[in-house]
C-alpha cells in the first residue's frame, strides 16, 4: 500500500505544478493585462486548490500511516531532529505543504470576494505565487524522479 500511496503523491506532485503553472499564468495575464476574470480564471484556481487537496490528503494519509520515515523518527524523535532526511519528512514537509495549501485556499477565497476583475487576478497570482514557492521548497527533490 505505501508503495501505491507513493506512486499517486508523486503523480499528484506533478498535477499540482502543471495546474500552479497555469492558474498562476492566467492571474499574472489577468492582473497586468487588466483583463476580466472569466469562468476559466475561476476553473483554473478551483483546478489547483482541488489538485492541492489530493494531493495533501495523500499525504497526511502516507504521513499518519505508511511512511517508514516517518515511524522511525516518531520512534525516537528527538534522535530524529538530528538526522536530516528524518527530520525534513518528519515535520519541515509536511508542515510547509500544510502551510501551502492554507495560503493557496486564502488566495482562491480572495479572489472569489474580490469585486474588481484586476483585485481577482492580484488576490490569486499573490496566494498562489507564495503557495507554490512554499511547495517547491518542500518537495523532496532527491526522490523527485522516483
Amino acid at each position: 500500500m505505501n508503495t501505491a500511496l507513493l506512486h499517486i503523491h508523486n503523480i499528484l506532485r506533478w498535477l499540482v505544478l502543471v495546474t500552479a503553472a497555469f492558474a498562476i499564468i492566467r492571474g499574472f495575464i489577468g492582473w497586468f493585462g487588466n483583463k476580466k476574470w472569466t469562468k476559466t480564471d475561476n476553473f483554473s484556481g478551483l483546478l489547483f486548490t482541488i489538485i492541492i487537496d489530493l494531493q495533501l490528503l495523500a499525504g497526511i494519509v502516507l504521513y499518519a500511516f505508511y511512511s517508514p520515515l516517518v515511524k522511525l523518527a516518531f520512534n525516537d524523535f528527538g534522535a530524529a531532529m538530528k538526522n536530516e532526511t528524518l527530520r525534513f519528512f518528519a515535520v519541515e514537509h509536511i508542515l510547509m505543504m500544510v502551510i501551502a495549501t492554507v495560503v493557496i485556499h486564502i488566495g482562491r477565497s480572495k479572489s472569489k470576494k474580490s469585486k474588481t476583475p484586476v483585485k481577482q487576478h492580484r488576490s490569486a497570482t499573490i496566494f498562489y505565487t507564495i503557495g507554490i514557492i512554499l511547495i517547491l521548497a518542500a518537495i523532496p527533490w532527491d526522490r523527485a524522479l522516483i
